[in-house]
Formats: structure tokens, C-alpha cells, sequence
């Protein structure tokens, strides 16, 4: 399956792309800013998360949460999403009303500022608080997606720190801060404009160019801190955290050739093989031969600067150690890695993955999403056309040296969190952690 991909840049910057489909009378806007935590300074983390909040808040000629209703009202829906190196907008709508998305979202990107007020941060600084209270704080194994990247990338790297920052950042943030970060990041020149669905192609760009056309370019943008790491951590870190939940929960990371590199579709084929749906490795021995654990998944993070991360997310059963729990999933790791894999493996796992982006394809929303990513990431949005020959010429062999060199003892970080005594920490007192490196 092939996708029509029509990309094209207005005089400002702005990298837009069109995929027109008539199946079914909608269309997807979708908008990615190449900006995410990494781009942070240090003493100012949680501001590309905090953003993803402050631009629905209003601009010059949006009122606060007017962007919300005016696109429910057209019968459409919306959100967006903050990653370590992205974020991203997106409506859905009926295709007549296109125009109001394209309006919304240009007025956010050129006229923010007007509409920023002290009051807005403070309330939107409040939000993202109370969301990390909740999501990270408060949650069972909540911490895992920001003490997992502290322990893989140096202090330092972009993607150390945490994506949602910390309360003293958020609480020192001011209006220029937020001001600054917005001219800096939030222009024509830092984002792809993906539109895809039943769209009318001369009107599409007569819109986007009425909408978006006037806008400036924005203010020289920061290089990034030093990407690069080793290919792999050299050693085995393993960091205990003892804290309020009901079971044993083990976290294992091996660094993995970035996102988009033709190490990358080796790697996704061994997370696959390792942990993608029933019939993985994982499942199959960890879950249904073993019952050691209640589930077993792998995954990439699918990072596409410095390294990729390969990651096995492992919850024990009831009344199965943290011992019994490592030591089973570390003996997955280890016969991948001692053993490779097998042609009929790599065919499964190859399938699956092809089905799965195939069919994201099919969702006007989805290939919007896919193709934004492509153009944001490498400039291309046809490359999303050329994934599937991608995976298809990945052989076995291929995939069992990926192993063989990144799925090591010399190459795992691992997370466990265990039970505290009693299932219990007291209200006040932090989750502690212990660390032995080998």
C-alpha cells in the first residue's frame, strides 16, 4: 500500500504536507513542532510539556479553551502530545470544515503572545503540577518513565531530565520565560503541517497559504547538547526501587540504533519477537509456561537522535518473587542474545508490525500522524511509503547480530521496583531506590 504524499514549503518555512483520500468525508490536520524536552534549558525543564497545556489556553483571537469548543462544535475532535524530541496538535473534523482548524491552529502559531497573561500560566503551571502529582507521584510505578531515561543517558544529555519537569521549574517559570520558549520553537520554520483525508487540493492550499503564509519565521533556534552516547552502557546498572505497590515490576533497557538507521528495523523486530502480543517469547514462556509473570512486552522508544532504547517491561504474578522475576526475564534476554532468533520469528514479528502500520495508515488521522513524523524527523514524509520494504529487508541473521552486539549483560539497564513492607510507604515519605552497577 502506497499513500499519496504531497509535500511542499511555504516562502516562511513551513513544511507542509497533503495525502488526499475521498474514502470517508473527513480530514486530519495534524501539527508537529520539532521541539520536546530535550530542547530545554537545565534550570527550565517541563516547559515543552507545559506548552502542550498554555496553546489551548487562547491566542489573539482565540479566547481560553474556545479552540476545544469551536472544533467539538464542528463535530470534530482534537488533542495534543508532548514527547522527548516532538509535540504535536491534531484535529479530526468533517472535511467542510477544514478552514476552522487551519484558522485555529495558524492563530496559536502566529498570534500566542497577544493572548498570554499571567493568569493563564499560573493556571495552566497548576494543571501540569497536579498532573505529575497524579501521574508520576502518586501513581504505581509512575516514576518508571522518568527514572528509566535518568539512568540511560548521561546527566547532562537532552534526554536525562524529566519530560514533565520538575515543580521548583514550573514554579519559577515567568511570562518572557514562556514568551522566549514560544518565539524560539513555535514557528513556521520548526513545523510540519500535515493535512490528510477527503481534502479538495487547490482550496487546501489556498487555505494554508491565506492562514499561515503571513507568519514570520522564528528567532535562531539553539543547537542541541551533545547527542552522542556509546553504542552501548558497557556494563549492567540495576537500580532497586522500593515503594507502594502490589507486585514486582522489573524494567530492562538496552541501547538500540536510533529510529529511521537500518539497525533500527532489526531491533523493532527483536522487541517484537521478545514481547509484541501473545505469541512472543515473553508471553510465551514468562506468562503462560512459567506464570511468573501476569505480563510481559518489549518495545522501542523510537528515539531518532544519539540512541534508541530497547525496552522489556516485565509485572510478576501474585506471589512470585522480584528474584524469580528478573531471573526469568534476564534468561529471555540472555538466549536471545546467546541464540539469535529464527527465520519463522522474524516472519511473525515482520507480519505483525506490517499489519499494525498498514492499517494505522487507513485512519486519516493515523497517516497524518505518520507522515508528520517522517517530515519532522528526516525531512522526507515520503519515507513513510518506504517503511514496510524497510522491515522486509531485515533477515534473521540480521536480527540475531543486533542481539549478539546490543542485548548483552554489557548493554542492560534495569528498573525493579518491589513491594515495600506491608504494601505500604507512609504519605510523606519518598519511594527509595538502591543501585549496584557490575
Amino acid at each position: 500500500m502506497r499513500i499519496p504524499v504531497d509535500s511542499y514549503r511555504l516562502p516562511n518555512g513551513l513544511h507542509v504536507v497533503l495525502s488526499e483520500d475521498h474514502t470517508a468525508p473527513i480530514v486530519a490536520v495534524n501539527l508537529w513542532y520539532h521541539v520536546g524536552s530535550a530542547n530545554e534549558r537545565l534550570d527550565r525543564t517541563g516547559f515543552a510539556h507545559l506548552f502542550e497545556h498554555m496553546l489551548f489556553q487562547g491566542s489573539e483571537h482565540v479566547a481560553a479553551n474556545e479552540h476545544f469548543e469551536l472544533v467539538q462544535r464542528a463535530g470534530g475532535t482534537l488533542n495534543g502530545s508532548t514527547w522527548l524530541d516532538r509535540t504535536n496538535y491534531y484535529e479530526t473534523l468533517p472535511s467542510n470544515q477544514l478552514a476552522i482548524a487551519l484558522w485555529l491552529e495558524a492563530d496559536r502559531m502566529g498570534r500566542f503572545i497577544p493572548g498570554l497573561t499571567p493568569e493563564k500560566l499560573d493556571t495552566q503551571r497548576d494543571v501540569v503540577k497536579n498532573e505529575r502529582r497524579w501521574s508520576v507521584d502518586n501513581q504505581p510505578y509512575g516514576s518508571w518513565w522518568e527514572k528509566l531515561p535518568e539512568l540511560c543517558f548521561p546527566e547532562g544529555h537532552p534526554f536525562h531530565h524529566s519530560l514533565i519537569g520538575s515543580m521548583e521549574h514550573l514554579s519559577d517559570a515567568s511570562v518572557d520565560d514562556v514568551a522566549d520558549f514560544f518565539r524560539t520553537y513555535y514557528a513556521p520554520d520548526n513545523a510540519v503541517l500535515t493535512i490528510a483525508g477527503d481534502l479538495d487540493r487547490t482550496e487546501t492550499v489556498r487555505l494554508v497559504e491565506e492562514y499561515f503564509g503571513p507568519i514570520p519565521r522564528g528567532a535562531p533556534r539553539p543547537p542541541l547538547r551533545d547527542m552522542q552516547v556509546p553504542p552501548t552502557f558497557g556494563h549492567t546498572r540495576r537500580e532497586v526501587v522500593v515503594d507502594a505497590v502490589a507486585l514486582p515490576r522489573l524494567f530492562v533497557a538496552c541501547r538500540t540504533p536510533v529510529f529511521g538507521s537500518d539497525g533500527y528495523y532489526a531491533a523493532s523486530l527483536a522487541a517484537a519477537i521478545l514481547g509484541l502480543r501473545t505469541g512472543s517469547r515473553l508471553e510465551q514462556s514468562l506468562v503462560r509456561t512459567q506464570r511468573v509473570a501476569a505480563q510481559a512486552t518489549a518495545f522501542t522508544y523510537d528515539l531518532s537522535k544519539g540512541s534508541d532504547l530497547l525496552i522489556v517491561d516485565a509485572t510478576a504474578n501474585s506471589g512470585v518473587s522480584a528474584a524469580q522475576l528478573e531471573t526469568a526475564v534476564l534468561a529471555e534476554l540472555d538466549a536471545l542474545h546467546r541464540d539469535g532468533v529464527t527465520d519463522e520469528e522474524v516472519a511473525r514479528a515482520r507480519a505483525l508490525i506490517e499489519t499494525s502500520f498498514i492499517t494505522s495508515l487507513q485512519s486519516a488521522a493515523e497517516r497524518a500522524d505518520q507522515l508528520s513524523r517522517f517530515a519532522t524527523y528526516f525531512g522526507d514524509a515520503q519515507l513513510a511509503n518506504e517503511q514496510v520494504s524497510r522491515y522486509q529487508a531485515v533477515s534473521a541473521a540480521d536480527v540475531t547480530r543486533l542481539a549478539r552486539e546490543r542485548l548483552g549483560a554489557d548493554n542492560r539497564v534495569m528498573l525493579l521496583y518491589v513491594p515495600a513492607p506491608d504494601d505500604e510507604i507512609p504519605a510523606n515519605e519518598q519511594a527509595h531506590s538502591m543501585m549496584v552497577s557490575a
